[in-house]
């Protein structure tokens, strides 16, 4: 997995990018990788404002593209930390829940193939 990272109005430590790394490397277990493509992962954090203090100040946002297909997953919180841990989870449930469409739509059309075949065209 190539991870990018790309820092706005702030500097990106080796911590930080140290940080980041080490949770979208949970991530890929969930993205449904192919041998021949390597799956990007393009982050933003960012600081939104300099003058506040407080509130929601820190944004992570991801843009994960695998086999052609992208997610994206957008955080905001008072701390940068728990941003990029709220923008993880919400990547893997984009993850989860499009492969588990794509399991039940699998399903749905095994299940039509198998009845066509049992009772015919007819029921």
């Amino acid at each position: 997995m190539r991870i990018k990272i790309k820092t706005t109005n702030m500097e990106l430590t080796s911590a930080i990018s140290n940080y980041v790394e080490e949770k979208l490397e949970s991530v890929e277990k969930f993205a449904i990788s192919h041998k021949n493509e390597e799956p990007l992962v393009e982050v933003e954090l960012a600081k939104t404002t300099n003058h506040h203090h407080s509130g929601e100040v820190f944004r992570a946002e991801t843009n994960l593209r695998v086999r052609g297909k992208y997610f994206r997953a957008v955080s905001e919180g008072s701390d940068l930390y728990a941003a990029i841990d709220d923008m993880r989870d919400e990547l893997v449930r984009e993850l989860t829940s499009y492969k588990d469409k794509a399991r039940t739509l699998l399903r749905r059309g095994a299940g039509a193939i198998k009845n066509l075949l049992r009772f015919g065209r007819n029921k």
